[in-house]
This record gives C-alpha cells, sequence and structure tokens, in this order.
C-alpha cells in the first residue's frame, strides 16, 4: 500500500477529484479525513470508504475560515495523533459569464486563494514537529494560461495557488514538507460550473485538448496519490498538469 498508516486531510471531498482522492488515499492504506460544506455527499464518501475496510471521518469546513480550519486539525490530531498529507483540493469553477464581476472576484480569492493558504498555515507547523510531510495543492491550466470562458479571478486564484505552492516547497523543504501542485485541464463539470457545463463550450474546450477528450476525476487523483507518496520523496515545488497535453503545445 503506497499511503499505509499515513493521515490525510482531503478537502472538497464530497464529489469530484476530491471524492475520487479520499477513496483511493483509503484503498492505499491511509486514514483521511473527508472535509466539505456539503455534509450530506461528503458523509456519503466516508460511508462507501468505510464500508470498503478503509478508515475515513467527516469534518465540515469551509476552507476560507481559519477557526474551522484549526478544527479539522484537531480533530486529526484527536483521532489519529498527526497529519501527513493535505490535499489542498476545495474550490469553485470560474467559468461565470459576467467576467467584471466584483462578487466573483472576491469568492475566487476567499475559496480558491486564501482557502489554500489557510490549509497550508494549519497542517504546517504540525508537519514541522514531525519533520515529514506532503502538501499537494489543486491549481489548474487556468493558474497558467488565460481563457475566454473563465472569470479572471479565478485564473489570478489559481495562479496564486502557483506561487503560493513554490514559495512553500522552498521555505518549508528544510523540515522535510514537500509542497506540489497538480494543474487539472478539462475535466467532468463541478457542482459550480457555469459556462464551462455548457456543451457548445465545452466541445470546443475539448477540440483544443491534444488527446480530443476531457479528463477523469481518478487521472487527477493518481497525481495526487504519487505526489503524496514517498515515491515522490525528492519532488517538491513542481507544477504537475492532467491536462491531454493542453499545456504543451
Amino acid at each position: 500500500m503506497r499511503l499505509k498508516d499515513k493521515v490525510a486531510i482531503v478537502t472538497g471531498a464530497s464529489s469530484g477529484m476530491g471524492a475520487s482522492t479520499a477513496k483511493i488515499f483509503a484503498a492505499e492504506g491511509a486514514k483521511v479525513l473527508c472535509a466539505d460544506v456539503n455534509d450530506t455527499d461528503g458523509e456519503a464518501v466516508v460511508g462507501i470508504i468505510t464500508q470498503a475496510g478503509g478508515s475515513a471521518r467527516y469534518q465540515h469546513l469551509d476552507v476560507s475560515d481559519v477557526e474551522q480550519w484549526q478544527a479539522a486539525v484537531d480533530a486529526v490530531i484527536a483521532a489519529w495523533g498527526t497529519v501527513d498529507v493535505l490535499i489542498n483540493n476545495a474550490g469553485v469553477a470560474g467559468s461565470d459569464p459576467d467576467r467584471l464581476s466584483l462578487a466573483v472576484w472576491e469568492q475566487q480569492m476567499s475559496i480558491n486563494a486564501r482557502g489554500v493558504f489557510l490549509g497550508m498555515r494549519a497542517v504546517i507547523p504540525v508537519m514541522q514537529k514531525a519533520k515529514r510531510g506532503s502538501i499537494v495543492n489543486t491549481s489548474s491550466i487556468s493558474g497558467i494560461v488565460g481563457q475566454v470562458f473563465v472569470h479572471p479571478g479565478y485564473n489570478a486564484a489559481k495562479g496564486a495557488v502557483r506561487a503560493m505552492t513554490k514559495a512553500a516547497a522552498v521555505q518549508y523543504a528544510r523540515d522535510n514538507i514537500r509542497v506540489n501542485s497538480v494543474h487539472p485541464g478539462m475535466l467532468p463539470p463541478m457542482r459550480t460550473s457555469k459556462m464551462s457545463a455548457d456543451p457548445a463550450v465545452r466541445a470546443k474546450a475539448i477540440a483544443a485538448v491534444p488527446m480530443k477528450r476531457e479528463g477523469r476525476v481518478e487521472e487527477v487523483a493518481y497525481a495526487n496519490l504519487f505526489l503524496a507518496s514517498d515515491e515522490a520523496s525528492y519532488i517538491t515545488g513542481i507544477e504537475l498538469p492532467v491536462d491531454g497535453g493542453y499545456l504543451a503545445q
């Protein structure tokens, strides 16, 4: 098992990439705290994991809230004693038709950027004490390039995740804490998707992908698994695209 006896926090674990990551991590031997604001679906993911023989707990977590982050870390420590892995996955989609909306900008920065920083801020002291840890931050191809149908706040937030990841990788490498980012491309629509859920928009976006298909959430989850595992013990500060070749063009 690639994560045997590791303790992981996975945010945005009620659906999509987060749910897939939580299930795969548990199957690989990790104890997983599944965190989300969607309690019903999050509890359902925990049920699937435990019924399959895995170890998981659910925690309500608004990633933009400092106190809720502390409560989540406290719950993990109380249950399992440490935090080995953080998958900073929670986020909201950015394909809003009103690309000058200040409300969308503020939402993007609060959840997709601030939420990632607060997650690192909450777990790094625990990892420093243990002298080990792996953090994987979910950015996006939108953190590297612009797209016509994406609100600039999404690009800005995901670009901030990319930069934060590199800063933290350099600053905490001496503590044996690895920090990397994954950059998914076109995936199935999220619960919060707007324009990117439109079939015409999706068809154009997929046509621009060299592999000519959308990705699967499991493909991102397995990238998270590799970066979280000891197989990646000398890898930190990288940005790993999971995008069917989009960024290679």
